[in-house]
Parts: C-alpha cells; structure tokens; sequence
C-alpha cells in the first residue's frame, strides 16, 4: 500500500509533453486485518474491567503451568478476582450462528466449521487456576465465555442466566453480567467469603505463576498451531 501511494506522488524520470489531468478515484476503504480486529476486541474488554467494581481485581493474558495439557500450558485471556468469587473469563471472537449445549463436545459457527466446547476448555483454565491457588481456602470459580456482538447465540438458555455458574455473555454486557453475578452472592451471602487481604494474596499468587518468558510463550503458541494441524 505504502509504495501504492508513493508510486502517485513520485515524479517520472521523463515528463509528457502534455501533462493528462486523471479524474480523481475513490479512496478504498482500509481493510481491519485479524490482528486489528483481536486489538479492537482487547480493547473492548478492558473497557469492561474497568467498569467492575473497586474491590474487584484483574489480570489478563495469563500463561500458567498446566501438566494435563498438550502444550504443558494454560493460556488464561482474564480473571477477575471479587470477594465473592473469581471470574475465569474465555474471549471468543468469531462471526456468525453460534450453536452448543453444556455438555456437546463441539459447538458450530453458523454450520459452517466445528469449534471445541469453550466452556469445558475454560473448564481446563478454572482446574489450572484451582491448582495455583490449592494452599490457601477454597473459592467459587464462575465460568464465562464472552463473544462479540458479531455473533448470535442458539445456545442453551441457562447459559444466559444470571443463578449459573456458566455464562456466555456479549463482549459489551461483560461488566453487566459480572456486577449481577456479584448482587446475586451477595444477596445469598452478606458478608464475602473472600477478605480483602485474601483478594490480594489470590492476585499475587496469579502474578507470580504467570509466564512472562517471551520464548515460553511463543513456543506453547507453536504447540497449539501443531496440535490444530494434526486434528486438521
């Protein structure tokens, strides 16, 4: 594109003798390529963190030790950390019908292609988070899978209601849906099982079992790309 531009506005070597004025063209509209879309999704994300309530924490993008996985890997995109329980939250980002019950191994994109259940994978990423956190006292771990609006749902109802604790959620009701889950505990628990000093070990813990070896990271991506093509 960029030497597209520079070609119009660079001087031939020899000029015509009689210059022909050229009607002006459109402008093409850029094109969003996927690594732009997934920034634009993130983005839209972290809007959402940033509405939950001060007592809340988040982290994002976590790579924990996970022996029962492929890649010896959990890659987590969110957590949210509340004194009533902790929010495991998957991101999804696909255009279409999205079709799947609880217990289906696969769910469909408007029948077109096959996806892994995102509620038994994220299933994987609560039992890693589970596994960090064994030394101190137990604690509610809610499932969430979020879409962009790009997406409609024939899912399974309960899935959408607010008393379970596997949710698949809109990328712009995240907050929402995060903030009546907690008004739901609340009502049926007055004071938080989770003290605000626990809040703070449960976030170190999760700081501290997080990955950031840029050469550890790029290998689980390596593993999973391997693992696609083998199933392919």
């Amino acid at each position: 594109m960029f030497k597209a531009l520079w070609s119009l506005f660079k001087k031939p070597d020899t000029e015509p003798p009689h210059p022909v004025r050229k009607a002006p063209t459109a402008k093409a509209k850029p094109k969003v390529t996927a690594t732009r879309i997934g920034e634009l999704g993130e983005h839209k994300i972290n809007i959402q963190l940033e509405q939950l309530p001060k007592e809340c924490k988040s982290l994002s993008d976590l790579l924990l030790p996970n022996r029962k996985s492929r890649t010896g890997y959990a890659q987590i995109d969110h957590v949210v950390i509340s004194p009533y329980c902790l929010f495991v939250i998957e991101t999804k980002n696909y255009n279409g019908e999205i079709k799947g019950g609880r217990t289906d191994q696969q769910w469909s994109v408007s029948n077109r292609f096959k996806m892994y259940n995102p509620l038994k994978q994220n299933y994987g990423h609560i039992k890693t988070i589970e596994s960090v956190l064994k030394g101190i006292a137990a604690v509610k771990l809610v499932s969430m899978i979020s879409f962009t609006m790009r997406c409609r749902f024939s899912i399974d109802p309960e899935l959408r209601k607010i008393h379970s604790d596997e949710l698949v959620v809109y990328d712009v009701e995240l907050s929402e849906y995060i903030s009546r889950k907690l008004l739901s505990l609340k009502m049926g628990a007055p004071e938080p099982p989770i003290s605000a000093a626990q809040v703070q070990v449960i976030y170190d813990l999760l700081v501290q079992a997080n990955i950031i070896d840029p050469e550890i990271r790029k290998l689980h991506v390596q593993r999973i790309k391997e693992n696609i093509k083998k199933h392919q």
